[in-house]
């Protein structure tokens, strides 16, 4: 059976302490991606990746590493294209679940957005981090690694 790895894009990611929780409780292996130095917690089931500051490094490398036996937590839709893709289960910080049929979507409302801000449309930031996408990540990752648990064992 293959080890189930969840990657982290880290840098501004609200939810990692919810992935150690959530991963430490599956026995899966994390791996916290980041350009700078972050502090995760002194586990041998944490592992801290720093990447050079080159533009999307941190993506690359997680990227290149996504697989079938892989959650990947991000918000950068980008990311997760190439990551869902890859065969890799992928959630944003809300718990919203990127697949084969939402990313497109994602990827073209990404686009939109950075086109009229572009044009100096006013459109605002992205809603505020609340206590119920807080909870709707941790049931949304008990979830992927449950499911890939599962068919990991052939079941």
């Amino acid at each position: 059976m293959s080890p189930i790895t969840v990657y982290v894009d880290a840098d501004a990611c609200p939810v990692k302490d919810e992935v150690y929780r959530v991963a430490g409780r599956h026995g899966a292996h994390v791996v916290v991606v980041a350009n700078s130095f972050i502090t995760v917690p002194r586990e041998p089931w944490i592992e801290r990746v720093i990447v050079s500051d080159k533009f999307d490094a941190a993506d690359d490398w997680i990227a290149e590493r996504a697989g079938p036996h892989a959650v990947v937590v991000t918000a950068d839709v980008p990311l997760a294209s190439r990551c869902v893709k890859a065969g890799a289960s992928v959630l944003g910080p809300t718990g919203k679940a990127f697949t084969d049929s939402s990313v497109g979507m994602a990827l073209a409302t990404r686009d939109l957005m950075q086109s009229l801000r572009e044009a100096g449309a006013v459109t605002g930031g992205p809603k505020p981090f609340s206590a119920r996408d807080r909870s709707a990540f941790l049931g949304a990752l008990d979830r992927a690694l449950v499911r890939l648990r599962r068919n990991a064992q052939g079941g």
